[in-house]
Parts: structure tokens; sequence; C-alpha cells
């Protein structure tokens, strides 16, 4: 695994808000303690989907629910686990898996969306891979399809950053990361995430708005995460599984359950892509 020069408690010390990060220090050392680990090297978030890949990760160490974790609650979408798990990597790296996540539309604010992230910066984290499930504007990416991010549009109206935290997101997805695994799965689509509020589904004008905009991908999660990540100097790699053609694309209405339908279908291939990814991350 790359090891930057950047400590992640200065740079949150640096970047974040004193209150965001006493709250995500607080949260690291009840985590940590809880399973048992003296610091995590590296963070994923399972979204919708990819939950039945997390035994591809590596072998657990030990889980705690995320409501007993300060600053976190139960997960409230069909589909989202409600653990926190600590994971040995077959290079021996602790990774901790967030099986759940919080979401803007939730209506907990922006800090709740982006603890998770800054939790496990403070908890020693220094590459974050985010995961998600989405709707593609292209027809030809169905449903099943994996899809790294190589950037985003924040279309929610809202960032987790406050006064001048001047934060670049010209490689807001790491390049690095990106080209490793390019180079041992050569199969794999890049594309643009563009995050809307939620919760609603996108009208069809929405979907070809974001179209016109640069956009490959619709859904309601990553953005605001990435850009919490990268205040706090995390090396970010954005996963999405296509779940679904976005609105106006396919002639049927959107369902969830049709979203976790394709998570469980593509499962197989989502653990080889994620035991490939930990090989990458090392």
């Amino acid at each position: 695994m790359s090891r930057d020069t950047y400590d992640a408690r200065d740079a949150l010390t640096a970047a974040g808000s004193q209150t965001a990060h006493e709250a995500a220090v607080t949260a690291a050392d009840a985590l940590r303690e809880a399973l048992g680990i003296e610091r995590a090297d590296l963070a994923v978030v399972l979204g919708s989907g990819w939950s039945g890949g997390r035994d591809a990760i590596g072998t657990e160490i030990a889980a705690v629910a995320l409501e007993r974790v300060p600053g976190f609650s139960a997960p409230v979408v069909p589909g989202h686990g409600g653990e926190v798990v600590a994971v040995r990597t077959p290079a021996g790296a602790t990774a901790l898996l967030f099986t759940g996540r919080t979401h803007l539309y939730e209506g907990r604010g922006v800090e709740a969306v982006v603890h998770g992230v800054r939790t496990a910066a403070a908890a020693g984290a220094t590459t974050l891979v985010l995961t998600n499930g989405c709707g593609s504007v292209h027809p030809e990416w169905l449903p099943g399809t994996p899809v790294v991010i190589r950037d985003h549009i924040n279309l929610t109206g809202a960032t987790p950053l406050l006064g001048t935290s001047f934060v670049s997101m010209s490689d807001a997805y790491s390049p690095r990361l990106r080209a490793a695994l390019a180079a041992v799965r050569t199969d794999l689509h890049e594309g643009v995430y563009v995050q809307f509020r939620g919760p609603q589904y996108e009208t069809p004008a929405e979907v070809e708005y974001a179209r016109r905009i640069g956009g490959d991908l619709v859904g309601m999660s990553t953005a605001l995460e990435t850009i919490a990540a990268r205040e706090a100097g995390l090396e970010v790699l954005g996963l999405s599984l296509v779940t679904n053609p976005a609105a106006g694309i396919a002639d049927h209405p959107l369902d969830h359950a049709e979203v976790i339908a394709a998570g469980h279908e593509a499962e197989p291939q989502l653990r080889a892509l994620l035991a490939d990814l930990v090989g990458v991350l090392g």
C-alpha cells in the first residue's frame, strides 16, 4: 500500500472544522477500541449492491454495529448493512469496511454524511474506496456493469467544507490507483458520476441534463464523501455498479428492488473485482 507523507489527523485539524474534527477523533478512538485495532490503513464504503463482496477484501477481525459508534446511526436504506468491520487484507493491512452509509436525503445534515470518511481518516486510513449503485445514462452499460469513477459532478447544492477550505478537486479520484487497477482489469469502463440530492429518482430531463454536462452515471452518494476525503488528505478510488438504466433510458419506472437484485446478480464479479482491488492496494 502506498504511504503518503501526510498525517490524516493533522490534515483534519488543519482543514476541517474543529467540531467535525473532534467528533471524528472521538468516533475513531471508540472504533479502534471496539474492534481491537491500533489503526486503520484503508477504508472501504460498501454501497448499494456491494455488500456481498465484503469477504473478498480479507479476513474479518471484528465487527461493531454502526449505532454503537459515536456520531453514527443505523442505515435506513434497504440493502445496506449496519456494521463497521475490521478486516486483515492478504498483504497484512488493516481495512475498515463500512457496510452502510448516511445519505443527504435522510435529513441529518452533510456532516453526518461524511462522518464515516472523517472517522476513517482519524483512525489512520490514508486510502478510501467508495462504492455505490447507480443509474447509467448509456444504454450499452447494462445492469451489473462495474465502472471506475474518473470524476464527479456535485448537484446536491451542498458541501462538507466550511470557511476558507479551498480544497483542490483536480484529481479527486486518484489517477495512480485508477491506473493500477486498469493494469490488472482492462475490461473496466471509466465514467463521471453525478450526485443528485434525492431521495426521488431523477427525471428523464435531469438525466438528459446530466448527460449533456458530461455525466455517465447518476446517483445519490459519493461526491460529498469524496470532497471530505480530499480535505482530509485521503487518496480516493470510486467504483460504481450500474444497477439500472437511468430514467428515460429504459421504458419502465425505477424501483429500489431493481437495485438490490442487480447487486445480488453481480455478486460473483464484484467479489472478483474487490479481490483484484485489494491486490492493487497491497
